[in-house]
């Protein structure tokens, strides 16, 4: 479910600084509003988009010059992933394709990904802030589009007023910037991202949403994981809110430092299910195979009633 917009071409240069730049970005990365917000919350009869916001043949990883891809990253094949990958839920969130980069089942995979929102140089350096603070790699800057930064493993660029973020295994900054220069080549002419993608089953919680966001979403991204369980999304400038499922034969164990947690508060659903109080996250345990995660974002204190009733009218579409 994921789209690229149009972008012009920029050169690429890798910035000779060691350090992560911009140490005194703002501490909240901003977005910019776009300018059709919708003025509620989408209604019942929201646009449906069954099989997500686009075809494979209108994302970038379609564009992208595979024997380049290969080289660069030394790996034996760059093939686009046939089916469409959940959405990157963030702030800033991002729309997703993908590469396919061996022929093993499990191979590793090439992300690119653009923000759904509009972004500006703040939103770049609130981003490359929230990375430092992760205390992973160090990022250096690199000089693609607008401006970015990166590591052995990604390059976050801003270009046009979308961040883009390609991902993927091991290598070096030199040569996902050498990927990202690709991307600006291939980027101009496809279609701007839709507001909204939904699915009519996602609808049950856009209320009960709207009251933990304290606003209407101004993006929506609903959809499907690799394995087919649901993925519901409500977006706005400053907040995320989305709904997915892990299945993993660990559940029970899983359950277990959420259930012992000083901040969880219990709800009745499914197997068993708990709201963590100081950071709004709210995890349902459905038999022993399967996590249903509530998850706002920017992780916060939030009433535990208002992620319960979200959970609430979010939940017989995980656990029937």
């Amino acid at each position: 479910m994921r789209i690229l917009i149009a972008a012009g071409l920029a050169a690429v240069l890798l910035a000779g600084c060691s350090r992560p730049g911009q140490e005194d970005a703002p501490s909240a990365p901003p977005l910019v509003s776009v300018s059709q917000t919708p003025s509620e919350t989408p209604s019942a009869t929201p646009s449906v988009t069954p099989s997500g916001p686009a075809k494979v043949a209108d994302t970038v990883c379609v564009r992208m010059d595979a024997t380049l891809v290969r080289s660069t990253l030394a790996v034996p094949v760059a093939n686009i992933h046939p089916e469409t990958p959940p959405t990157d839920f963030g702030i800033p969130t991002y729309d997703v394709c993908q590469l396919k980069l061996s022929t093993a089942p499990n191979g590793p995979m090439l992300n690119v990904e653009t923000s759904v929102l509009p972004a500006t140089k703040a939103t770049l350096a609130a981003n490359q802030k929230a990375y430092a603070a992760t205390k992973r790699e160090p990022a250096k800057p690199v000089v693609l589009g607008e401006g970015g930064y990166g590591t052995s493993t990604f390059v976050v660029f801003l270009l046009d007023g979308r961040l883009y973020k390609i991902a993927g295994p091991k290598a070096t900054l030199a040569k996902y910037a050498v990927l990202g220069q690709e991307v600006i080549r291939q980027v101009p002419g496809l279609p701007e991202p839709q507001l909204l993608v939904t699915r009519a089953e996602c609808e049950r919680g856009s209320s009960a949403a709207e009251k933990v966001m304290g606003a209407p979403a101004m993006v929506r991204r609903d959809g499907e994981t690799l394995l087919g369980d649901p993925v519901c999304g409500w977006v706005s400038s400053t907040n995320v809110l989305y709904t997915s499922v892990r299945r993993t034969a660990q559940a029970k164990a899983l359950m277990a430092p959420m259930r012992k947690a000083a901040t969880a508060q219990s709800i009745p659903l499914g197997d068993e299910g708990y709201v963590d109080t100081a950071t709004g996250r709210t995890t349902i345990r459905v038999g022993d195979d399967k996590l249903v995660d509530l998850v706002p974002l920017p992780a916060r204190a939030i009433n535990p009633d208002l992620m319960t009733q979200f959970a609430l009218a979010m939940s017989s579409l995980y656990t029937r």
